[in-house]
């Protein structure tokens, strides 16, 4: 695995006042949204951040959010190049002693990613995300 991090997610409870607080109060730069789309990222140096409703962001880390799962409403994102790798960074963080979470598989957003936790619990996302070389991490 590459040492950087390509997305930071945060799991929010109101994903409008979420976006105002960093879009107009941090004048972070924003990334053209969808009306209605469940999901805002902002571009910074090296790295985006993006913002989700928690709940959603424990389901698609099927990890649920019952207040005592632990879920710390944050996943940490590595993108790869391809399916393949998102297979082999997994395996790699099994074997260094991380739990998979999540097997890799197709995505509702058109990609492929699985995840994995640290020994703390901390969420990994390891994604192809097939869109533009912006976000792409390798």
């Amino acid at each position: 695995m590459d040492p950087h991090i390509t997305l930071v997610t945060l799991g929010v409870s109101d994903l409008d006042e979420s976006v105002r607080f960093y879009r107009d109060g941090l004048g972070l730069p924003m990334q053209e949204r969808d009306p209605g789309s469940d999901v805002a990222f902002f571009t910074l140096d090296g790295t985006w951040l993006s913002l989700y409703p928690r709940a959603l962001l424990a389901e698609d880390a099927t990890v649920g959010d019952d207040g005592e799962s632990g879920f710390s409403g944050v996943t940490l994102a590595h993108n790869v190049e391809s399916e393949e790798r998102v297979e082999a960074v997994l395996a790699e963080a099994v074997a260094a002693g991380g739990e998979l979470v999540k097997e890799a598989g197709d995505t509702f957003w058109g990609g492929y990613s699985g995840h994995f936790a640290d020994p703390d619990g901390h969420l990994w996302e390891v994604a192809y995300p097939p869109l533009d070389d912006e976000a792409d991490g390798e």
